[in-house]
């Protein structure tokens, strides 16, 4: 289970599972696309960051309001190939990005004024672990009727562990497969099933995908989901 007092211990080079040298992102790294996206920070205004997948269920941040929203532009795609946390490099599985298109309803954390650096910095070691990720800033519609500045994890198709083809007949073996560390993958997709559920968001798009996985492992939650 992936929990703050982890992130705060954790040796990204073990704890994890393992990570080619080539794809891990030292601490160096990691500090320095922090910085260049704070120095991108469109205001000075609370910062606001976006849940689509597991930041909706486990936050693990220290935050001062949590408030669901919509993202236009962009939808849920499991277009990562996941070989460390639920996946290894000989069973890889598939994590949860965004892709361009559609749109996205999740959860947006307000980071409270004086953690901001300290938030982000355990953020990016979760996130930010391979660098697959692009940080970026967008323009997010609470349910509340506010419009604010959020931070986004949107996929680097440039990454090389980017995978064009999220088509089912690919990916729900591989998810319904893969485990690591953190769990399995297939425990991953329920719990965002669930949480979906529970906040009234439906995502028709994972209809299909959902279905599939549970009837390869089983047709049952796999053990240990919440």
């Amino acid at each position: 289970m992936l929990t703050r007092d982890f992130l705060m211990k954790a040796d990204c080079t073990t704890a994890f599972g393992a990570i080619g040298e080539t794809l891990l992102w030292s601490a160096e790294q990691r500090a320095a696309s922090l910085a260049a996206t704070l120095a991108c920070r469109p205001d000075n205004g609370p910062v606001w960051i976006f849940g689509y997948g597991s930041l909706m269920w486990n936050p693990a941040l220290n935050f001062s309001e949590s408030v669901t929203g919509t993202l236009v532009g962009w939808h849920r795609a499991f277009c990562l190939r996941l070989t460390a946390g639920r996946g290894s490099a000989c069973q890889p599985g598939r994590m949860l990005a965004l892709k361009e298109g559609g749109r996205t309803t999740g959860v947006a954390y307000r980071l409270p004024d004086d953690e901001i650096e300290n938030e982000l910095s355990l953020l990016w070691k979760r996130e930010m672990i391979t660098g697959c990720y692009l940080p970026t800033w967008c323009k997010l519609s609470l349910d509340d009727g506010r419009t604010v500045n959020a931070l986004v994890f949107i996929m680097d198709p440039r990454h090389p562990l980017y995978e064009s083809d999220t088509s089912v007949q690919v990916i729900a073996p591989l998810i319904a497969r893969a485990s690591g560390p953190l769990g399995t993958n297939a425990q991953y997709l329920f719990s965002l099933e669930q949480e979906l559920q529970k906040l009234g968001m439906p995502d028709d798009g994972l209809n299909e995908l959902i279905g599939k996985v549970r009837t390869l492992v089983g047709g049952v939650n796999p053990p240990g989901l919440a």
